[in-house]
């Protein structure tokens, strides 16, 4: 078993779909229209086309309670760990890009890392695992 994908919620599509895919470089693997206003957008992080990376079903929030949910998916707490072969590179790549970092690359017992938000403001450890 593996997980294959989870909901983030989100204020709209198509802004989540530009912030993962232009400033973190995800691949859009569906966007489907349901009807409605509703749409079933998939996004993955680059990774080998075999890999079992799994994917993030981006959720328009369309309830009181999953609109308070944007941005504090985990009451604060990093949310999501991306693994990385190379923090440096992707440090500076997502920096330039204009993504929001909360933390410099620093070493840890289990690989470097350094946390950053999404455009809603949930953290992210971007790791780059000790060998």
């Amino acid at each position: 078993m593996h997980i294959a994908q989870f909901a983030l919620t989100v204020r709209e599509y198509d802004e989540a779909i530009a912030f993962f895919c232009k400033k973190l470089d995800f691949r859009l693997l569906e966007d489907t229209d349901m009807g409605g206003g509703k749409r079933w957008v998939r996004v993955q992080p680059p990774s080998p086309p075999s890999s079992a990376a799994a994917c993030i079903l981006l959720a328009r929030a369309a309830t009181k309670e999953q609109i308070d949910s944007v941005g504090n998916q985990t009451g604060g707490r990093v949310f999501i760990f991306v693994h990385t072969d190379n923090i440096a590179r992707d440090f500076d790549a997502y920096s330039g890009r204009g993504v929001r970092f909360v933390t410099q690359p620093r070493s840890e017992p289990y690989g470097k890392v350094a946390v950053f938000l999404d455009l809603y403001g949930n953290k992210w450890d971007l790791i780059e695992p000790a060998r």
